[in-house]
């Protein structure tokens, strides 16, 4: 039993290491992409044996310099020609395999570029291969990119908790927008809906730059700080946050103080199919306080009406919503 154990832990570790190669390939297609996901999800050990063998890279990777420069020093062994030719084959491969083990992987193959997408409805949870851990909400897309020196991600558009594996020698860096966010070891909440970003501080120190060629300056943001900006807006707002509220997402309830009813709505468009819109736009800033369930779409619209003077009509495959000043708040 153990031995048939040992092989299926062998043919997973081959596995593995051949997604490594295959991924880091730049002609990867999009059906690989997928078969990779399928193997990933199959199994448990699937995962960790991934995991691993990234984990292995990235070593080799960062001892490499140190393995050339003492192989550079060492003498050359001398050829012995009455080994027999099994042998010689042997050798042939055992230099192959040392050949491997001292070349930086990124020779072989580039670092791989990891692909997360979240639909409406969907919370997703990443463990990375440098431990940290990724929670992803609903509507959101990101790519994740482990180098030898940073790790880089970015996130087009959505939002997602970050506790990240404290690594002095790679800065975890995300690109948002105009924006890029800077740790080495914390955990923070990052929005990005549309062209309006946030970035909450729960543990750690974060910072919040902008990007070469835009206007602004760098934020240091520590636990319970939020900042706030547009695209292409060089100020941004500061404030002091609960941050368990802003992350109340991940337990299936949206929590509000004070926010405007346009950043429900983003909210709740991106957990529900159906669209919810704004008929009157003077309803877009009205002040809104409270706490949403996030079960029935109908239900949450009623819990909705009784935070903010707004009527809900169905209206094909929409939700309008519109004044209704004889609502009390």
């Amino acid at each position: 039993m153990s031995e048939v154990l040992t092989r299926g832990d062998d043919a997973r570790r081959a596995c593995a290491a051949d997604w490594l190669v295959r991924l880091g390939s730049t002609s990867l297609a999009d059906a690989e992409a997928v078969e990779f996901d399928g193997w990933l999800s199959a199994h448990p050990a699937n995962a960790r044996a991934y995991d691993a063998a990234l984990s292995v890279m990235l070593e080799v990777e960062a001892a490499s310099a140190e393995i050339n420069d003492r192989l550079a020093a060492a003498p050359a062994p001398r050829a012995r020609a009455n080994r027999r030719g099994w042998l010689v084959a042997g050798g042939l491969a055992a230099a192959a395999t040392m050949a491997l083990a001292v070349m930086p992987f990124s020779a072989i193959a580039p670092a791989a570029t990891m692909t997360f997408a979240t639909a409406k409805g969907e919370h997703r949870t990443v463990k990375l291969a440098d431990g940290s851990t990724v929670e992803l909400n609903a509507g959101t897309q990101l790519s994740v990119t482990l180098g030898r020196h940073q790790r880089r991600l970015v996130m087009p558009q959505g939002e997602a908790v970050f506790d990240v594996a404290a690594d002095k020698d790679r800065p975890f860096l995300i690109a948002v927008g105009d924006r890029t966010v800077r740790v080495v070891g914390t955990r923070f909440d990052v929005r990005h809906r549309g062209d309006q970003l946030s970035v909450t501080v729960e543990r750690g120190v974060v910072e919040v730059r902008p990007n070469d060629g835009v206007a602004g300056r760098s934020f240091r943001l520590h636990p319970g700080q939020r900042l706030d900006t547009a695209q292409g807006a060089p100020a941004v707002q500061l404030s002091v946050v609960d941050p368990r509220q802003i992350e109340s997402w991940r337990t299936g309830r949206l929590i509000y103080r004070d926010q405007p009813l346009s950043d429900v709505i983003v909210d709740l468009n991106q957990q529900f199919a159906r669209p919810i819109v704004l008929e009157d736009p003077a309803l877009a800033q009205t002040r809104v306080s409270g706490v949403l369930v996030l079960d029935d779409q109908d239900a949450v619209i009623r819990r909705l009406a009784l935070l903010a003077p707004i009527k809900a009509t169905p209206s094909g495959s929409t939700v309008r919503l519109r004044s209704d000043r004889a609502a009390k708040p």
